[in-house]
């Protein structure tokens, strides 16, 4: 990876700040770096980063709050480091807005690995291609294009072309070219992940998605089955899911798009009959 703009390290720790800041530029970004909330905040504002990386102990504001005044104004992938291992916490990071949470001490390779497979994913708000612009360079850019969206499948799964690319369901509208979900024609505020999960449920159209699948969605990896799966990785996905099913006002005991199939993962409810 190369040029891919400006990463942000909030990290009071010397030597763990060098260390992502080297693990940051070897992947190509630029880097940029804090040792208090406050100035990771106001460079966040200034600078826009693309990553983030924000410690949640830090000598002034905790990370959360500085979580918070990032999410304010930036659109930033955020992954969360810090030595807590609690579940509130890691439940607490995502719920707040963090694209995910990596406990101390981390493997490198495991941060670099986690932050590409989140610059995979389009972030919200990404301007489209310039007219003219054919779909294999937005697909050579590592971003996924409206033919790959619908046509690519797993292993052993046959997906027909669509001639519609909307996802339509009880009320709810999904788009995915301009990554947006209507219900009942409002617009839903889904972070990234929310939307992509969403996606992948209605895509399913009623077939069982594994949560360790719904992971490797989450993380922009959806057609590597060989990729890790933890179960705090699982965890972190029921959360976001819990999140889109606030979202869409959803019942859990008696679900219109969102149903639970217990020891396995989830499924879309049936339509309306």
């Amino acid at each position: 990876m190369d040029d891919l703009g400006v990463a942000l390290v909030v990290e009071d720790d010397d030597d763990v700040r060098h260390l992502v800041e080297d693990v940051l530029r070897q992947a190509g970004f630029e880097v940029m770096s804090a040792s208090t909330g406050r100035e990771g905040a106001e460079i966040a504002r200034r600078e826009d980063p693309a990553v983030v990386t924000l410690d949640l102990g830090l000598p002034d504001i905790d990370g959360f709050e500085v979580l918070r005044r990032i999410r304010t104004s930036s659109d930033a992938y955020v992954v969360m480091l810090t030595a807590r291992d609690e579940e509130p916490d890691t439940l607490l990071a995502l719920q707040s807005g963090a694209d995910d949470y990596l406990t101390k001490p981390f493997r490198p390779r495991e941060l670099r690995a986690r932050i590409a497979a989140m610059m995979r994913r389009p972030r919200v708000g990404v301007a489209s291609p310039a007219p003219g612009t054919p779909p294999a360079a937005a697909s050579a850019a590592g971003e996924p294009t409206l033919a790959n969206t619908h046509v690519r499948a797993s292993p052993g799964r046959t997906t027909p072309a669509r001639p519609d690319p909307l996802f339509r369901h009880r009320g709810l509208t999904l788009d995915p070219r301009t990554r947006t979900a209507l219900l009942a024609g409002q617009e839903l505020d889904l972070t990234r992940t929310e939307f992509d999960l969403l996606h992948a449920l209605l895509r399913a159209g009623g077939a069982v998605i594994p949560r360790a699948e719904l992971v490797r969605v989450s993380r922009g990896e959806r057609f590597r089955e060989d990729s890790y799966v933890s179960e705090a990785d699982e965890r972190a996905v029921e959360v976001h899911l819990g999140n889109l099913r606030r979202k869409l006002g959803d019942d859990p005991r008696q679900p219109k798009w969102l149903v639970t199939v217990r020891g396995v993962g989830y499924r879309l409810a049936p339509a309306a009959s």
